[in-house]
């Protein structure tokens, strides 16, 4: 069966007396998929922001621990929407720190001008901008997003050990003290009342638990210790209701 070619037709709803901004969120809401960035489960709607306004949409990936902050604003994007979309990234990471964060500018035009400075920013800030287009066929209509900048990728402090210089326990007994990487054989020993079998491994940067991601950071007079706990569904919902 061959189908029938429809020349769409793009509606501008800027200045449009029925599908207005609240509309979009909506349709975006029920399917997020329409933005392009993946598998994403709504988490919040005009989500109210400690100082002030309302984020329009919130979204988790739901294979990652990646947040997407949402800004949706009809017609051309001007310097109050870039602000707006930055700033409520910026708190909502604050607040919530156990997550990664990109912010998203939504917009039916995004000139060249500010397309550059979109892109400056981009350079420091995970932040992606979509230009929304709304097309009617027939009685139908509908959004199409088109990614015009992407997310720049960051490397993760792991990658970026694999090429650091293994070292020794000497080279950080002279950059440290004995005291402060004796600290670090504490550790292990109180580790090893619980899991037995660690052992240290070092770089120029920290000593870490073998195949594990806990990290000792021996400074000369200080000692730090992290770790990354694996990420359950009951804590990530916990944490969401805390202030």
């Amino acid at each position: 069966m061959s189908l029938k070619f429809v020349k769409p037709e793009r509606i501008l709803l800027a200045n449009h007396p029925e599908y207005r901004e609240k509309w979009v969120q909506d349709r975006i809401a029920e399917a997020p998929s329409i933005l392009g960035l993946g598998d994403l489960v709504l988490q919040d709607k005009e989500r109210s922001q400690p100082r002030g306004g309302r984020l329009d949409l919130l979204f988790q990936d739901a294979e990652s621990s990646t947040r997407y902050e949402v800004e949706i604003m009809l017609g051309s994007t001007d310097e109050s929407h870039i602000v707006r979309t930055i700033e409520y990234w910026d708190v909502e990471r604050k607040r919530f720190p156990q997550y990664d964060h990109c912010a998203v500018l939504v917009a039916e035009d995004i000139t060249s001008r500010w397309l550059n400075v979109v892109g400056l920013f981009n350079r420091f800030i995970p932040l992606i901008a979509l230009q929304m287009t709304a097309l009617k066929v027939g009685d139908q209509i509908s959004l199409v997003f088109t990614k015009v900048i992407d997310a720049m990728s960051l490397g993760m402090p792991d990658e970026d050990e694999e090429v650091q210089e293994v070292t020794d326990r000497a080279y950080w007994e002279t950059r440290a003290t004995k005291n402060t990487v004796g600290l670090s054989d504490e550790m292990l020993d109180l580790i090893a009342m619980f899991a037995p079998g660690f052992r240290l491994g070092s770089s120029k940067f920290h000593s870490s638990l073998a195949e594990h991601e806990r990290r000792f950071k021996v400074l000369k007079s200080t000692f730090r210790t992290g770790m990354r706990l694996p990420q359950f569904p009951e804590r990530d919902a916990e944490i969401d209701t805390m202030d």
